[in-house]
């Protein structure tokens, strides 16, 4: 502690990133501050050296286990705001709030700037002074873009305008080919302008929908009718509060944030021109021992909804709590953005209104418990630093070394998260330095998606010892647990139920009865990811033995492939391709030699 203290000492009065330590050099906790040595200070008393008396529970915690720091400097607060974010992304600290919806929501935009603009959907920053973007759709985007071209004859396509002829959507009656110049701009104008109404009034654009629905029902078009059903029912899932309407014509984003033992809830509503478009909400998992910080968790909410990615339509934030950055990080974005932004804590009046109705829904969400009972057991069987609520699970197939590849599949509370499932091509032969890949890559990309609360790894200690010493090199400390099948793998034998697989962890070798649930859990996270990699595999090696037969016809090579598939697509388009077609990419004598090896 001693060595602690002369530390704190020695701190500068500058601007920077703190990282607090355990006796183990475990992270605990990243911190930022406008001045490192008066930060860092205010956390201790100096005689005796203890924690300072004024903490809250959860920092009083954090600071008797702390044993040493390090620290970064930088030119200004803000550049710490920036680094601090970064780091607690990538390191997963023990004591920071750690958000898990941090992916970009989509957009719907139009580019005015066109003859005949039509609506796409982006999750980015499109470059041009006539883009206006309608959003964000935490979900339902692509539902509302389907719907939009269906009931009114936009241009349905990029190329429709490029073809300069009118197409099929013409005589579907679905586009009235501008292309043939059969509508003029003015005339298309006042269609569009009607379908943005239909983009801002899910009322109207729901009521369409489901007089649609009951017409292809009498037409006894059912398949095509549970469609548009099914369709209904995911736009009304960001509907929870679009009836709230405020006098005012104005663009607001809302955040509100609540916590009750172990969970919390942030509910994020999205109000434009005075009408509340669409909603999102998400659960925060935490392990009670070490508490929850809501100032935090707005920040962490904050920081990473608005990227430089993010289309702004908004300049005004309300939030349901205050917090000590709201004013720092109120001068970053709009710094990042270039235009005036304000985030807003209301005390009276409307938007008083709204963050209230906010935090009820926040409230709301609390109260649908998941069943989760079998995590916290986990924890306590595995020795594991807290509850695993988001488990992310690897494994490898190959043929003999040939056409490696890797999978992860995630569990995140309570269900596979199987949008963040990833496949990994893989360059080595055998299994310890494909994962030492797979994970190395993983690792890579903690910037951009965080780590989980524990990895699950298919394999024994050596694989698990493996995914721990890269962890450490990233400086990363999660739990790593590794499950191992037994000898015996007769299908008969582990279809009984008779299957006694073996875990590994930093208690050691554990094996459990195979009636035990803890290791069915484990049994099905690990089954998973091996479907998940064998279905992947099967698909690369049926592509190889199609790139293998067009390679062995005499005087294709492997740069006329290449062009073949970036033209065509997929090896199943080039066999399917006439002669005419094939000749548009390559010589029509080549052409030949493909149809006749084929036929």
């Amino acid at each position: 502690m001693q060595n602690l203290k002369e530390k704190i000492a020695s701190l500068p009065d500058e601007p920077g990133v703190y990282q607090y330590y355990d006796k183990n050099g475990k992270l605990l906790y990243i911190g930022k501050a406008k001045s490192l040595k008066k930060r860092v200070k205010s956390y201790f008393r100096f005689n005796p050296f203890t924690p300072a008396p004024n903490l809250s529970p959860r920092i009083f915690k954090m600071i008797s286990e702390t044993a040493d720091l390090n620290y970064i400097r930088v030119q200004t607060e803000n550049d710490a705001l920036i680094l601090e974010n970064s780091l607690i992304k990538q390191l997963k600290p023990k004591y920071n709030i750690l958000l898990r919806d941090d992916k970009t929501y989509p957009y719907i935009y139009i580019d005015h700037s066109e003859l005949f603009p039509r609506p796409r959907i982006t999750r980015k920053v499109i470059k041009g002074r006539s883009i206006k973007y309608y959003g964000p759709f935490p979900s339902a985007a692509r539902d509302i873009l389907d719907s939009i071209y269906e009931l009114f004859p936009l241009v349905q396509k990029d190329s429709c305008i490029k073809g300069k002829k009118a197409c099929l959507f013409y005589q579907m009656k679905r586009c009235l080919a501008p292309c043939e110049g059969k509508i003029d701009q003015t005339t298309y104008k006042k269609i569009l302008d009607e379908a943005i109404s239909y983009i801002h009034d899910k009322k109207k654009l729901l009521k369409r929908l489901r007089e649609r629905m009951l017409q292809l029902s009498d037409q006894l078009r059912f398949e095509e009718a549970a469609q548009i059903r099914d369709r209904i029912e995911r736009i009304e899932s960001i509907q929870t509060i679009s009836e709230i309407d405020i006098a005012k014509i104005e663009n607001l984003d809302i955040f509100a944030i609540t916590s009750s033992t172990n969970e919390a809830a942030i509910v994020r509503m999205f109000m434009r021109e005075g009408k509340v478009i669409a909603s999102s909400s998400n659960k925060i998992r935490y392990d009670e021992q070490k508490g929850f910080d809501i100032e935090e968790a707005y920040k962490r909410a904050l920081l990473e909804f608005y990227t430089h990615e993010t289309p702004l339509t908004s300049s005004k934030i309300l939030v349901a709590h205050d917090f000590d950055d709201r004013i720092k990080l109120q001068e970053h974005l709009s710094q990042k953005f270039g235009k005036k932004i304000e985030i807003l804590h209301p005390k009276r009046g409307e938007k008083k209104r709204l963050v209230e109705l906010a935090l009820l829904n926040a409230q709301e969400l609390l109260k649908t418990k998941t069943k989760e009972d079998l995590l916290p057991k986990l924890q306590e069987l595995l020795g594991l630093q807290s509850p695993p609520f988001r488990i992310e699970v690897f494994d490898n197939s190959h043929l003999q070394g040939s056409v490696p590849v890797g999978a992860m599949v995630v569990y995140d509370q309570g269900k596979f998260d199987k949008k963040s499932y990833r496949h990994y091509h893989l360059s080595h032969k055998d299994e310890y330095h494909q994962m030492k890949e797979m994970l190395t890559r993983r690792c890579e990309s903690f910037g951009k998606n965080p780590p989980p609360d524990m990895w699950l790894i298919d394999g024994g200690e050596t694989l698990r010892q493996l995914a721990l010493d890269i962890l450490q090199s990233f400086g990363v400390s999660i739990d790593v647990v590794a499950i191992a099948k037994e000898k015996i793998d007769a299908k008969v034998h582990r279809a009984k139920g008779q299957a006694k697989d073996i875990i590994y962890c930093e208690r050691g070798k554990i094996e459990l009865l195979p009636s035990d649930k803890r290791l069915h859990f484990l049994q099905k996270l690990r089954d998973e990811a091996h479907r998940f990699a064998i279905t992947f595999h099967k698909k690369e090696r049926q592509k190889r033995a199609k790139e293998i037969e067009l390679l062995k016809i005499k005087g294709i090579g492997e740069a006329k492939v290449t062009k073949l598939l970036n033209y065509f697509g997929s090896f199943d388009a080039i066999k399917k391709a006439s002669l005419e077609e094939l000749s548009q990419v390559v010589s029509k004598s080549d052409a030949k030699l493909i149809k006749n090896a084929y036929n």
